[in-house]
């Protein structure tokens, strides 16, 4: 692997290291939570996922600040994303339980995408890594698009409608869960950009694929 290549694996190992455990404690710690609302008082599990997750975010965050400081796009997602952390952990200490799921949303396909990341780098010099590029890309489009653009939305429409509602602004203020609201619905927004030019991408590859046989 070539030295332009290395950082883009560290960032892929980091997030292995974090998408797929904090899924599987985020889940443990919402099912050990017998309130699970969105007002609810975080729980000691539910605040060491978030401190799990605030630790990789940080960590992630100073690998692109050296290596990409450029990308303004991700470190502005690292930014918000620990500003929701750290306001549910260590500001208003409730509503763990829709950050969690919100986490679990945007992390379940971490595995997937790590894998199908690191093969789109090498593809164009391992055969490999193209099979595996080739293999995973449908499956991943699949999941990634049913998670991000109907999954994610309808939670999100559900935690806003339930805040609105007031119910919640006596341990959430307005500005905190607003602000919570404001930064998923442009995560989500920009994941449903950025799938839908993978869709358009593999569709124009799949054409061009079926034009050379044809010939």
């Amino acid at each position: 692997m070539g030295p332009k290549l290395r950082p883009e694996a560290s960032s892929c190992v980091i997030s292995l290291a974090h998408g797929t455990p904090a899924v599987i404690l985020a889940c443990r710690a919402i099912l050990s939570d017998p309130a699970r609302d969105f007002n609810s008082p975080n729980t000691p599990l539910q605040s060491l996922v978030l401190d799990y997750s605030i630790a990789y975010f940080l960590m992630d965050l100073v690998h692109y600040l050296i290596f990409y400081p450029s990308d303004i796009l991700f470190i502005g997602h690292h930014l918000a994303t620990l500003f929701v952390f750290v306001t549910c952990r260590y500001v208003v200490y409730h509503g763990a339980f829709a950050i969690l799921v919100l986490l679990i949303l945007a992390e379940v396909t971490s595995l997937c995408q790590n894998v199908w990341t690191l093969a789109s780098a090498r593809r164009s010099d391992l055969k490999f890594a193209a099979k595996v590029y080739d293999f995973l890309s449908p499956p991943f489009y699949a999941l990634y698009s049913v998670v991000r653009g109907f999954l994610g939305p309808y939670f999100v429409y559900r935690m806003f409608a339930f805040y609105l509602s007031g119910a919640a602004d006596r341990v959430i203020p307005k500005w905190v869960w607003m602000s919570w609201v404001l930064i998923v619905v442009t995560a989500i927004s920009v994941s449903i950009l950025w799938i839908s030019n993978l869709w358009i991408e593999f569709y124009r590859e799949r054409e061009r694929k079926i034009e050379k046989k044809v010939k």
